[in-house]
């Protein structure tokens, strides 16, 4: 049976290390990871440590984040359904994660259209309070671009596989994507939102040559002047999953109370019986 991308991370990446924890992680130490597929018109496995991960892993999807210990990681991608990792369409590569580190691993399209694999670390630095992050990353097969923020331009020469990386005031941003030195936008205009304490990164992903570009969005809390602020990371698939797990607790509530109610109403019944 096929997984979802967050089920098959931590399940496939929680077996895979039962067995093959890498040599040079410490127990006492972890790390966040997360995946983005940025490879257009692929769907991969994901094999880490010789153990498949990730089963039927589509373009523009984000799994994760899952902690894992730090250490060194073999990742290899092959096509859906194969046997193992011995054919990969993309690696093996080694990822090293260091401890408290917080890392995104993209698999994109190199700016000449090569499957690339990128292990990205994310500034999970405090923000004054009042502030957010924005992180833009070109793992577009593109030539450099520049990044508009109300037609004008914040971020210039973005080369892939690169990012560039501003703290603004929370709110709304009208972002768009244009060639180096252009206004004329081939990306968006979109509206991020810069959250208070959050890092929002930015993907600008496939191929303009097959005119298949397009944005990926991941979100991670970071620390905060504010005292009131958590360090902890989040993504879509991660929301997704916190959202189910909230519907599942209020349903079981609302299953005890349902419960609760029926044992009145037949303790109240059986009085009424024993009085006649």
């Amino acid at each position: 049976m096929r997984k979802t991308a967050a089920a098959g991370l931590a399940v496939g990446l929680i077996a895979a290390l039962g067995f093959a924890v890498p040599a040079s992680a410490s127990t006492s130490d972890s790390a966040q990871l997360s995946v983005l597929h940025g490879i257009p018109d692929t769907p991969v496995d994901v094999y880490v440590n010789g153990a498949l991960t990730l089963d039927d892993f589509q373009p523009g999807k984000l799994a994760g984040p899952l902690t894992l210990p730090a250490g060194d990681y073999e990742v290899a991608l092959t096509a859906p359904n194969a046997a193992d990792a011995s054919s990969p369409i993309l690696g093996p590569a080694t990822i090293t994660l260091t401890a408290d580190g917080d890392f995104t691993a993209a698999a994109y399209l190199s700016e000449s259209g090569q499957p690339s694999l990128k292990l990205f670390q994310n500034d999970t630095a405090a923000t004054a309070a009042g502030q957010g992050r924005l992180t833009v990353r070109h793992v577009a097969a593109a030539p450099a671009v520049d990044v508009l923020a109300g037609g004008s331009p914040v971020i210039e020469d973005l080369t892939n596989p690169n990012e560039k990386t501003l703290d603004l005031p929370a709110g709304p941003v009208s972002a768009s994507v244009a060639l180096a030195g252009t206004t004329e936008p081939v990306l968006g205009p979109t509206d991020v939102q810069i959250q208070d304490g959050v890092l929002t990164i930015v993907y600008a992903w496939g191929s303009a040559e097959d005119e298949n570009l397009a944005l990926a969005v991941q979100t991670v809390s970071v620390a905060h002047s504010n005292p009131g602020g958590v360090p902890s990371g989040t993504a879509g698939y991660l929301a997704q999953r916190d959202t189910t797990m909230s519907f599942i607790a209020l349903a079981g509530a609302g299953a005890l109370a349902i419960a609760a109610a029926a044992a009145t109403a037949l303790a109240m019944r059986r009085r009424q019986e024993a009085r006649r």
